[in-house]
């Protein structure tokens, strides 16, 4: 039982950079962001991809709705599994807000043990990634499935197939519009690619 994913972060939106977006409502894609992910549609366009599912925040709805059209295929399906990480207190916080913070530097400096206030903890954001992507693995065998979602979520994928330590998600980066490519059974994953047409 085993399936191909396409993990696709959303194309770049106006608080990219400078504010920590996290779940925050009201932030959709500036132009370049649907021209990223106008570029990704056009690249994936001929692969065999059975359904697209998506976080329900409105960046990833945006970009999967562009994704879907390119590929002729219905609109993505939300799916709460593939959620940005629960930032909590933090949310909606300018960057430069945040330089120095005690709560964001635990964050940043103790992956794997640090909670942000009424927040998530990153191992937590891999279990339900993983347990996701197992159980569609189980139940759409064979497919090929597009997953638009954000790109500390596409890492957690990638932390749960190789089995890094938390620590590690800092050693790669995922470009916005890009496509990471996956492969998850009931056996385990392998990840067959980076950061495919990064739209950033």
């Amino acid at each position: 039982m085993t399936a191909t994913f396409l993990l696709i972060r959303h194309g770049a939106h106006g608080d990219l950079d400078k504010i920590l977006s996290g779940r925050r409502p009201g932030v959709p894609l500036t132009q370049a962001g649907r021209a990223q992910a106008a570029a990704t549609g056009a690249y994936l366009k001929g692969e065999p991809v059975t359904r697209i599912q998506c976080s329900p925040i409105e960046r990833t709805r945006e970009t999967a709705a562009i994704v879907a059209d390119a590929l002729g295929l219905p609109g993505a399906e939300p799916v709460d599994a593939l959620l940005e990480i629960d930032f909590g207190q933090l949310t909606g916080r300018t960057f430069d807000s945040l330089h120095g913070d005690p709560a964001w530097d635990e964050w940043n400096n103790n992956r794997a043990t640090a909670q942000v206030p009424r927040g998530e903890r990153m191992a937590q954001v891999v279990d339900r990634v993983a347990a996701h992507l197992h159980a569609t693995a189980a139940t759409h065998p064979g497919e090929l499935i597009a997953l638009v979602t954000h790109a500390d979520i596409v890492k957690a994928a990638v932390v749960a197939i190789l089995g890094l330590d938390l620590q590690k998600m800092h050693a790669f980066d995922i470009g916005p519009a890009s496509v990471t490519r996956v492969v998850f059974g009931d056996w385990g994953g392998r990840v067959l690619s980076f950061n495919e047409k990064a739209g950033g």
